[in-house]
């Protein structure tokens, strides 16, 4: 009872001492706070802020753990030196003993027909002239008009010898090139010491000929042959110029 009433009058003391002093405002006692009020929506998200700089890199994983993603490629580096050499092999089981080459028939045969080939490409592309082929021959000029020693030696150094048709086949073959150089030939065919006497180089009898009418007609004096440009033969003097025709 005493409490409630002094607390009144210590209320009312204040209240009357505060209206006596006009000039001054009365402050009153501080309240009871209230009751905290309920949170606000969140705000907006602000800026992204600037990029900060690089950590420290974190500590190496345990062993066996997962691998990583591969790293580029770098830069190739120098080549490394030799490896020491590898020791040497065994030697091998000796195969069975060949034929000797000499007395393989079938290769003999097979290098001879090389052989023989070779021998007449080589000759025509020596010569670098008109070409015919007729059978197994091949005939070939250089162009040049030469006499009969010289159109031998150059037939011979290649290979060849002087044309000679064995045929009509042959004949004709021989004829194309005449024509196509518009001169004449001398053929492999010789007199021998009888007139009238005409053989091939190696001793054997003519057993084709083509002689134009009324030939040969030199009597023991022209003892070499020539082929016109109409394929006909006539017996000649071997010093005459004629167009080198080789055959191979």
């Amino acid at each position: 009872m005493w409490l409630r009433l002094s607390v009144a009058l210590i209320v009312t003391l204040i209240s009357v001492t505060c209206h006596a002093q006009s000039s001054y405002k009365c402050m009153g006692a501080p309240g009871i706070p209230g009751t905290p009020g309920n949170n606000g929506l969140p705000g907006r998200d602000g800026r992204d802020g600037m990029k900060g700089d690089t950590g420290v890199p974190g500590p190496m994983g345990p062993p066996g753990g997962n691998p990583g993603l591969p790293g580029r490629d770098g830069l190739t580096g120098a080549p490394g030196a030799p490896g020491v050499q590898g020791l040497k092999g065994e030697k091998g089981n000796i195969g069975p003993p060949g034929t000797a080459a000499s007395l393989d028939n079938e290769l003999q045969l097979q290098l001879a027909f090389m052989n023989k080939h070779i021998r007449k490409l080589e000759g025509v592309l020596f010569l670098d002239g008109k070409i015919q082929h007729v059978k197994d021959k091949i005939l070939a000029t250089n162009g040049k008009e030469v006499d009969f020693k010289t159109s031998k030696a150059i037939c011979e150094n290649v290979g060849g010898s002087i044309a000679t048709p064995m045929n009509e086949a042959e004949n004709s073959a021989i004829l194309t090139i005449l024509k196509q150089y518009n001169r004449y030939a001398y053929l492999g065919i010789i007199e021998g010491a009888t007139s009238g006497d005409f053989h091939y180089f190696d001793g054997h009898p003519v057993n084709y000929t083509n002689w134009r009418r009324s030939e040969p007609s030199g009597k023991g004096k022209e003892n070499c042959i020539e082929m016109y440009t109409d394929g006909t033969w006539n017996d000649k003097a071997c010093n005459q110029y004629r167009l080198c025709v080789c055959e191979f």
